[in-house]
């Protein structure tokens, strides 16, 4: 599993919301589309790609936590600078290595000329846990 975060900041840098810093321009956005379109049928084309999904912002957020056995819920419990998990990407893949190199990729998506990012952009791989026969496997 390849997976890619983002700030609250973030998303609404993407949707055009004030940052205080500039705001994506539609031609940026499209930009951005068309890079992980491409990547995604890479990884089509290669066999490689098993499932995607984006995750909505995380001002759409609800943590729930027991306090005396009733649930308590807290919406939105991100401060607005910190990364959480944003989307991610399964791959069925050789091995760890060829993992890197697709996600490795990632590290090239475009963004803003000038733009100022919360954090440089990064990717976490991570085996999805199986039967012990199928730990090797990604």
């Amino acid at each position: 599993m390849i997976m890619m975060y983002g700030s609250q900041r973030e998303y609404d840098m993407l949707v055009g919301r004030d940052t205080g810093t500039p705001a994506w321009s539609p031609e940026d956005l499209a930009a951005l589309h068309e890079f992980m379109t491409k990547w995604n049928e890479e990884l089509v084309a290669s066999g490689e790609f098993v499932e995607a999904r984006g995750l909505d912002a995380p001002a759409h957020t609800r943590r729930v936590q027991l306090r005396d056995g009733a649930p308590v819920v807290t919406d939105g419990p991100y401060p607005e600078t910190q990364e959480v998990l944003a989307g991610y990407t399964i791959v069925d893949c050789a091995d760890f290595d060829r993992a890197t190199e697709i996600a490795a990729r990632l590290a090239d998506t475009p963004h803003p000329e000038g733009a100022v990012l919360d954090h440089d952009w990064y990717v976490d791989i991570r085996p999805i846990a199986g039967p012990p026969e199928a730990d090797a496997d990604l």
